[in-house]
C-alpha cells in the first residue's frame, strides 16, 4: 500500500515521524490532520504504511534536509510573471539552486537575517514543488511523469535586492537564506494529481489575496521540466524541483509590495494544501522602509 498524503511530524511523545495523514472527509489539505498512520523503511525504496496511528503535534517539512539531494528552481515560468517584472520569456528553463538549509516547515517562521532587512526588497513566490521518487536521466517527455514521487507548495522567498542588483547576475545571494524555502504540508501522491497543469495557486498577505493564478500559465509544464532537467543530468530521489511562480509578486505591483516583519504569508495549491508562515526579523533589527 502507498501513501497519498506523505508528512514529517511531531507526535506526543516529542519523536519524529514520517506518515499518511489522515484528513476529515471533503478535505484534501494536511494541516487539517490530526493523526496519521505510521510510515516505516525507505520512502524511496520498500516501506509499509501501517495500521498503527500517531497524533500530529507539529507538522515539519515532508522531508528533511538530510533526505533532500538538490534543491532546483526554475525562474520566469509563468508566462504572465514573466510580463510583469518587464523580461523576456525564457525559451529553456531558467534554472538556480538553493541550499537544503532553505528548506522549512508549512508552519515555521520564516526568519531574516540582518543582511536580508538592509534595503528591505524581501518578496513572496508561490510554487508548486515537485519530488522525485526514482532516479532518472536522460528521460523523455512523455515518461517524465512516472518518476515524481508527489507534489507539494512552496514558497521561494526572495530578496530582490541581493538577487538583482548585488549578486552579480546571479540570483542565488537573493534566495539562500536559512528557512527561506518552507514547503508542505505533506507530499501528495502523484496518483492523485492527474494533471499538475491544471491547478489553482494563490498567495495571500495577511489575509488578502496578492497572487491568484493556475499552472496552466507555466511555460515548462512539470513534465517538460524534468525532461529538460534529466538530459545529462541524473535526477535523484528526494530532489525537489520548485516551478516558478505566477504573476502577482510584490516586485511586480504597483506600487510595489516588500514583505514586513510580521507579515503572515499564505500559500495554497490545489489538491495539494496550505502552508502559512509569519515574516520574523532577528535580532530585533528594524529596517528602514
Amino acid at each position: 500500500m502507498s501513501f497519498t498524503r506523505l508528512v514529517r511530524f511531531i507526535s506526543t511523545d516529542g519523536n519524529t515521524y514520517t506518515g499518511d495523514a489522515i484528513l476529515p472527509a471533503g478535505t484534501y489539505d494536511a494541516r487539517k490532520a490530526s493523526e496519521a498512520k505510521l510510515i516505516v523503511g525507505d520512502i524511496f525504496g520498500t516501506y509499509t504504511v501501517t495500521d498503527e496511528i500517531k497524533t500530529i503535534i507539529k507538522l515539519l517539512s515532508p522531508l528533511s534536509w538530510t533526505q533532500i539531494p538538490t534543491v532546483r528552481l526554475l525562474g520566469l515560468n509563468y508566462a504572465k510573471h514573466a510580463i510583469e517584472i518587464k523580461m523576456p520569456k525564457p525559451t529553456f528553463p531558467v534554472l538556480f539552486f538553493k541550499p537544503v538549509t532553505a528548506i522549512a516547515g508549512p508552519t515555521d517562521p520564516i526568519p531574516v537575517p540582518k543582511l536580508a532587512q538592509v534595503d528591505n526588497e524581501m518578496d513572496y513566490e508561490c510554487e508548486l514543488v515537485i519530488v522525485i521518487g526514482k532516479k532518472c536521466v536522460n528521460v523523455s517527455e512523455a515518461e517524465a511523469l512516472d518518476y515524481v514521487m508527489g507534489y507539494a507548495v512552496g514558497n521561494d522567498v526572495s530578496q530582490r535586492n541581493w538577487q538583482m542588483k548585488k549578486g552579480g547576475g546571479q540570483w542565488s545571494l537573493g534566495k539562500m537564506f536559512d528557512g527561506w524555502a518552507p514547503m508542505g504540508p505533506a507530499i501528495v501522491s502523484s496518483k492523485l494529481i492527474k494533471d499538475p497543469q491544471a491547478l489553482k495557486i494563490s498567495t495571500k498577505i495577511n489575509g488578502v489575496v496578492a497572487q491568484s493564478e493556475s499552472t496552466s500559465d507555466q511555460i515548462f509544464g512539470v513534465a517538460k521540466t524534468i525532461a529538460f532537467l534529466s538530459q545529462g543530468c541524473t535526477l535523484l530521489p528526494g530532489d525537489v524541483i520548485w516551478t516558478g511562480t505566477p504573476s502577482g509578486v510584490g516586485m511586480g505591483r504597483k506600487p510595489q509590495y516588500w514583505l514586513r516583519d510580521g507579515d503572515v504569508v499564505e500559500i495554497e495549491l490545489e489538491n495539494v494544501g496550505t502552508i502559512v508562515n509569519k515574516v520574523e526579523y532577528e535580532n530585533d533589527f528594524k529596517a528602514k522602509l
